[in-house]
């Protein structure tokens, strides 16, 4: 069978109106069409790769990336303009056997995606490939039931039988079966009368930005994925008791700590060296010195043989700097001594207490967030 030449085409109007001039728009210093772009070249699928819009500024983004650029006819770009006919008009003036048509306001598609789609277009030998996202629950069209019975008890999730909604990030079509459906049924976006199917789409790959809250959204995803670890599974304990605190000034006082000053935060300089001699070295003592959105650091002096309680962070890792003095750390039921110059960082679900140690007053610099859980466990 003679290879067929498989076309990207990534459709980007300039004027839209819901988000203005949305595939320009930066999210994470990027324009939004650029995600998608970057990620059908890494698939390697395509022998060619089209932004098509009416608007020249996508031929300057095409050709930083190294893909062309189809010019949309201006009559193709409105508010009212359908699928349908700036698909019509690409298939007739491009050369390709399959078009698979993939949307920059989708920005989470993977690459794996992609590949999956096209080798199933391909393999199954098909007229269109239309992705859609699998709904697993009780669904109504036009207030009708239409998966389950108004009169009958309700199945679990996991038996019903499913609904499957358009996600539309990725469309397929074979160019001859576009040109037929258009003739025939003045339609071709819904597979006309060719062999259909349907590709499942899960997860972020299904979110497709609309509005202002779906961008908001997107960009809340597109940061926590750059910040994001994979990690293990962890549960909760169920032979512990626990409980949580997070007013770090009642927490220091329950620790023990008698003097707390809380009120003199994010002075644009503090001498440390200064403060410390400021203070009352015969009782415990803490100075919250930063207090933002985002962080915090407070320095605590304590007694030998004061501490704190056995305490884990379950969403937060913290670190601390010992200023002076010595510690011991008991982290997860080992002890480890700390003293001045040292960095302890902990990991967020780890247990520990710290205890003063050494014969003078030992000083930690704490550095975490003001809101951040400290969860208690007491075994039953």
């Amino acid at each position: 069978m003679t290879k067929r030449k498989i076309i990207a085409m990534i459709p980007a109007r300039y004027g839209s109106k819901r988000i203005k001039k949305k595939n320009l728009r930066l999210i994470d210093g990027q324009p939004l069409i650029s995600y998608i772009v970057d990620t059908v070249l890494f698939t390697e699928k395509f022998d060619e790769i089209y932004i098509n819009s009416e608007h020249d500024v996508f031929e300057q983004i095409a050709n930083e990336k190294g893909v062309k650029f189809y010019k949309r006819p201006e009559q193709f770009s409105t508010d009212q303009s359908t699928n349908d006919e700036f698909g019509l008009d690409f298939v007739e003036n491009t050369n390709g056997d399959i078009l698979i048509q993939i949307l920059p306001t989708s920005p989470f598609i993977t690459h794996e995606d992609i590949s999956r789609f096209v080798d199933k277009m391909v393999g199954d030998n098909l007229d269109s490939l239309i992705s859609v996202q699998k709904h697993q629950i009780a669904s109504l069209y036009k207030r009708e039931p239409i998966n389950f019975s108004l009169l009958k008890p309700n199945p679990p999730s996991q038996t019903m039988e499913p609904v499957f909604s358009y996600t539309t990030a990725l469309m397929a079509w074979t160019y001859d079966s576009f040109k037929e459906n258009m003739e025939k049924h003045n339609s071709a976006y819904h597979g006309g009368s060719g062999k259909t199917d349907y590709f499942v789409l899960s997860g972020l790959s299904t979110i497709d930005i609309d509005d202002e809250d779906d961008w908001q959204l997107a960009e809340a995803i597109m940061m926590a994925k750059k910040n994001y670890t994979p990690s293990e599974p962890e549960y909760y304990d169920e032979k512990v008791v626990h409980h949580a605190e997070t007013h770090v000034e009642t927490i220091l006082h329950r620790d023990g700590v008698e003097q707390n000053v809380f009120d003199q935060a994010n002075k644009e300089i503090v001498h440390v060296k200064d403060l410390l001699e400021s203070m009352d070295s015969s009782k415990s003592w803490s100075r919250r010195v930063i207090d933002t959105e985002s962080n915090s650091m407070t320095i605590i002096s304590q007694l030998p043989g004061e501490g704190n309680r056995l305490h884990y962070h379950p969403n937060w890792n913290e670190w601390w700097y010992i200023l002076d003095g010595e510690w011991k750390w008991f982290i997860e039921g080992e002890e480890k001594t700390v003293r001045k110059g040292d960095v302890v960082f902990m990991k967020k679900n780890r247990r520990h207490r710290i205890e003063a140690a050494g014969d003078k007053p030992a000083v930690r610099m704490a550095v975490s967030r003001a809101d951040v859980a400290h969860v208690y466990p007491k075994d039953e």
